[in-house]
Order: structure tokens, then C-alpha cells, then sequence
């Protein structure tokens, strides 16, 4: 029975911060969608003449708000590190802004 009780205390233990380099490159696709949507389209032809088309659009809360993506790093570092970034947003070369 004590183990039950146990077991969701240990889950929240789990979930820690993270250290703050990890921090920063996970939180660096959530700045990119925050600056701009991403997007693919598709579109082709089977072997049978069966045409075939698709969309993929990702959009995030952060740009429909209208936040600015150099916030939205900082404030990501923070929660998941506890941290602030080790440097600005715009100085990472896997910045697409």
C-alpha cells in the first residue's frame, strides 16, 4: 500500500529540472515556431495515376499572441532548468529567426 502512495511522489521527483545547455536546445524549436509557422506541402503521383496531396502546418500559441521569440527561449529555459539561458537567443548559429 505504501508504494502506491509512493509512486506519484516519485514521478514529480523525476521530473527535475534539466540541466540548462539541455535546456536551451529544446527550448530553441519553441522561439523558432514562435517567430514564424512551419510548414510542408505535398503533392505527387502513384504508379496506378493515383493522385496524392497532403499539408502539414504548425503553428504555435506563442506566434498567434504575437510574443517575441527571444522571451519565449528565456522563459522556456527558466521552467525547464530553473536557470536562465547561458546566452541570448539570437547568438545560437541554429537560430532561424
Amino acid at each position: 500500500m505504501r508504494a502506491l502512495i509512493l509512486l506519484p511522489i516519485l514521478a514529480l521527483v523525476a521530473c527535475g529540472p534539466i540541466p540548462v545547455d539541455r535546456a536551451e536546445q529544446q527550448c530553441l524549436d519553441r522561439a523558432q515556431l514562435a517567430a514564424k509557422p512551419r510548414g510542408e506541402v505535398r503533392a505527387g503521383v502513384g504508379s496506378n495515376g493515383e493522385t496524392k496531396a497532403g499539408i502539414k502546418l504548425e503553428v504555435s500559441s506563442d506566434f498567434i499572441m504575437g510574443r517575441d521569440p527571444s522571451a519565449v527561449f528565456d522563459t522556456c529555459v527558466y521552467q525547464k532548468s530553473g536557470q536562465p539561458p547561458t546566452r541570448p537567443l539570437y547568438s545560437f548559429p541554429e537560430w532561424r529567426g
